[in-house]
């Protein structure tokens, strides 16, 4: 007898047992490896009805399948058919009929509810994972809590724990044909998640990874992991079949004690924390880490296809070779000619991109197709792209809001799915105990197994507490490892749940307690006086000369040549070329001295500008450079840091204006400005002190007229005797003009004694010299300062300077704090700098170091 004729008589009795409501039914074999289907027709006129896999149904506890019944509204009781096979055999066959829905809504106006179809639901369902997760984001955000908590946490509500319990949510906002969606989406998230962040990590970092961080990670991993199955071992007996299995506690005993790369990044940018000291040293040693997960991770894969047969072991690692062979000789060469073919300052070419990204989704097929797991494939894929600008920045600028806010949305509501926090009830204690216990143990011995490394390699206490916290951090690479271990039958739900509820717990009570244990700034508050004022006469002035556009570097040399380097006092000159961290996790900071600086963050052309002028300057001024790749949050952190190992007295930083689309100068200027060791001055270059046409120190013009707005304070003492040095050029003719409030009210008396000292030097020094002119203007209030401001004003003032804001008797300025476009240069700062003040006069706002120590 053929299949066919007993097909058909299936079908007629499954039709009769579903009541004539079906037009298409499917079968399946027990082991779900057979299809034994056809389409017929029946006059019926309501939606048709599916067979769903009633076996796995049948092998599930009772509460899960009593649960699993409860969803789906048209589900039929579980029956049995027989079916005779060519071999006169007789086949039982579980199924289960139920009704499958359109995609598409016929909309409202003909009846039809939308929440009935599977794609309106998948839509539904991604506003209602965002809006959820942003909703709890905003209350989590004081309490310091990273994004991951919220997503989790967003994708549990969802989930079975909570609104999922609901019969009404379950048949109305998630049934099999959504479900099925969100799954498939899900991973995909989690697929471009990985090659994301393969992308930008950098294995070369692997070469300049020191002693500290060897000992931190081999410390680190090694004895929680071994303590971890030790401890495994004393409770097998106790454990499920597939978690029992020496494999199973190997790989979950080396995930308790490796911390992702990925993970530390991804929190650590967001608390901007990358480029501190402790930001650092949890990468570097992380990176590590990841190199000993993947060997874990492919050990663990061969191992799985070893227990069916060694055979498929050993095609498994050919597989895996022949696999990364061609992803190392054949895909590398070429994402390397695409980014020696993009110019510099020019984007890629789409097609390249598009190419790439269509080759994530090649390789995760691949890897899947040969057992490899479908997430090795795009991570594989995305470190053999080169990081940084053009193919890697390209890649992470079209991908990144893909990923984050579109996919991952769908990945924490597969989780979420998942997660069930009444199964663990049910379960029971005894059946999860190991698995906490194994869980538990790992954690603290992870803690403290790193906190004694630092303290044996003589770390500071605090620092070393800060540290051992941040290697406890789980978040995105944990998750994905407890889907892959659903699938792979090591974990069943209530496990699964256990370990996505203790991976909250940890990352939630260890990161608020990072930002209370660990300031970034501390360094830099110094109690030395680091200041012009305070520099000793006839020795060496150490600048920190800051690039952030290469367009700005003229006007920067013009303020270093009017700065009046001489022979008796010379300028030491730190050059920081700062570049914004993009298409790639690891912070950069390169001493030119010392390093060989990547093709993609050269800037050499600049280089030749400034050393130029250097020659032209003879032993007058020594350069020395430095590029720092940073985010532009931390920017500041990099230009604090060479402040303060170079001991210099000033930070010469650019200023653009506010309708640059670009904000990160003002972040960075506004952040140094706050945190400096020592005095900052911002130059506002309106591209009046045109130098000559080779480059050099002499000017075009005979005579340069500046200005010097002395309203008091620290700042403005500062200001004056920056500009005492600049008069020293015998091109420049300096006007002060003092402010004082009328009868000398709201003055401090100690500031006001600083600065009559302060004026009272510089007049003494300078009363023979006719190229300066000091005045005194008596003001009551901000409105009177400003029309002083403005008689003064000519229009003929090449630049200006003028104190910030520290010590300004509030008096002066009563009544302007609205005018206040840019708070980094202050309120007379910002009025001097501004379209509306007549003239064209450049302008310099100095800041004098703030003691904070």
């Amino acid at each position: 007898m053929t299949v066919l004729p007993l097909t058909l008589v299936a079908l007629a009795f499954v039709l009769q047992w579903c009541g004539g409501l079906t037009d298409f039914v499917t079968c399946w074999s027990p082991d779900h490896s057979q299809f034994l289907g056809m389409t017929t027709s029946t006059p019926s006129s309501t939606a048709p009805l599916g067979v769903y896999p009633a076996y796995r149904l049948l092998q599930q506890p009772s509460h899960r399948w009593q649960q699993h019944s409860n969803t789906h509204r048209n589900m039929q009781q579980a029956g049995i058919i027989n079916i005779a096979m060519n071999d006169n055999t007789t086949l039982p066959i579980p199924i289960l009929c139920h009704s499958t829905q359109d995609l598409y809504s016929a909309g409202i106006f003909a009846r039809d509810n939308p929440f009935s179809h599977s794609f309106s639901l998948l839509m539904f369902n991604l506003i209602f994972i965002t809006l959820i997760t942003r909703i709890i984001r905003f209350l989590l955000k004081p309490l310091k809590q990273p994004l991951i908590i919220s997503q989790i946490i967003g994708g549990v509500i969802i989930g079975p724990s909570f609104l999922g319990r609901s019969t009404w949510f379950q048949r109305h906002m998630m049934n099999d044909s959504t479900q099925f969606l969100v799954h498939n989406l899900g991973v995909m998230g989690f697929m471009f998640f990985l090659f994301i962040y393969g992308v930008k990590m950098d294995y070369a970092l692997l070469k300049k990874s020191r002693k500290l961080h060897i000992s931190m990670a081999l410390i680190g991993i090694t004895i929680p992991t071994a303590t971890v199955f030790i401890v495994a071992l004393c409770m097998r007996k106790n454990m499920d079949k597939e978690l029992a299995m020496i494999s199973s506690m190997g790989v979950i005993a080396g995930y308790l004690g490796i911390t992702a790369f990925p993970v530390l990044y991804h929190i650590l940018r967001e608390f901007n924390l990358l480029n501190s000291d402790v930001g650092k040293i949890s990468l570097s040693t992380a990176l590590i880490g990841d190199s000993l997960g993947l060997i874990f991770i492919i050990a663990f894969e061969a191992a799985s296809q070893g227990a069916i047969s060694i055979m498929n072991t050993v095609w498994y690692v050919v597989s895996l070779i022949v696999f990364i062979v061609f992803l190392v000789y054949c895909v590398r060469p070429t994402m390397i000619w695409i980014n020696n073919s993009t110019p510099e300052g020019h984007s890629v070419n789409q097609s390249f991109v598009v190419a790439t990204l269509l080759g994530a989704f090649l390789s995760g097929f691949l890897t899947d197709m040969f057992g490899i797991a479908i997430a090795n494939g795009p991570l594989f894929m995305g470190l053999i792209i080169p990081d940084g600008p053009r193919i890697g920045a390209a890649l992470v600028e079209k991908t990144t809001t893909v990923m984050t806010d579109i996919l991952l949305p769908f990945s924490f509501l597969m989780v979420g799915a998942h997660t069930d926090f009444y199964a663990m009830s049910a379960s029971g204690w005894s059946s999860l105990s190991p698995l906490f216990v194994m869980v538990v143990t790992g954690y603290f011995v992870k803690f403290f197994s790193t906190w004694i490394t630092l303290y044996f390699w003589r770390y500071p206490f605090r620092d070393g507490l800060t540290l051992s916290l941040i290697m406890s951090l789980r978040g995105h690479i944990e998750i994905i490892l407890f889907v892959h271990w659903m699938d792979k039958n090591i974990l069943k739900v209530p496990g699964f749940s256990l370990l996505v509820l203790m991976t909250t717990l940890v990352t939630a009570t260890c990161t608020p307690l990072i930002n209370l244990l660990y300031d970034p700034t501390k360094p830099y508050m110094v109690n030395q006086r680091r200041s012009i004022q305070h520099n000793p006469p006839d020795t060496e002035l150490r600048i920190v000369l800051c690039i952030l556009d290469t367009e700005t570097i003229n006007g920067l040399i013009r303020i270093l040549d009017i700065s009046n380097p001489t022979s008796s006092n010379p300028f030491s000159i730190a050059v920081v070329r700062l570049t914004e961290l993009i298409g790639r996790a690891s912070p950069l900071f390169i001493d030119h001295e010392k390093q060989q600086v990547p093709p993609m963050y050269e800037w050499t052309s600049t280089i030749d500008i400034l050393e130029k002028h250097q020659k032209l300057k003879g032993m007058f001024m020594k350069l020395r450079f430095f590029t720092a790749v940073a985010p532009k949050q931390s920017m500041f952190r990099d230009i604090c840091e060479i402040a303060l190992e170079q001991e210099a007295s000033l930070i010469i930083l650019p200023f653009i204006s506010a309708d640059v689309q670009d904000h990160a100068v003002k972040t960075v200027n506004s952040q140094v400005l706050n945190h400096a060791p020592c005095s900052v001055a911002v130059f506002v270059d309106k591209g009046l002190l045109e130098l000559g046409p080779t480059g050099g120190g002499s000017f075009h013009r005979t005579r340069y007229r500046f200005a010097l707005l002395f309203l008091g304070g620290g700042d403005a003492r500062e200001a004056l005797v920056y500009a005492d040095r600049m008069v020293g050029h015998p091109d420049v003719s300096l006007t002060v003009i003092r402010f004082l409030s009328h009868n000398y009210i709201g003055y401090n008396e100690i500031e006001k004694k600083l600065d009559d000292g302060t004026v009272t030097w510089f007049w003494v020094k300078n009363e023979t010299n006719q190229r300066v002119v000091y005045r005194e203007v008596v003001v009551r209030n901000g409105e009177e300062t400003i029309g002083a401001i403005q008689s003064m004003n000519d229009g003929a003032f090449d630049l200006l300077i003028v104190g910030r804001k520290q010590g300004i008797n509030p008096v002066l300025l009563t009544g302007l704090s609205e005018w206040s476009e840019s708070e980094e240069l202050g309120l007379i700062g910002d009025y001097v700098s501004s379209p509306d003040f007549f003239g064209s006069a450049s302008v310099l706002v100095v800041q004098q170091q703030i003691l904070r120590g």
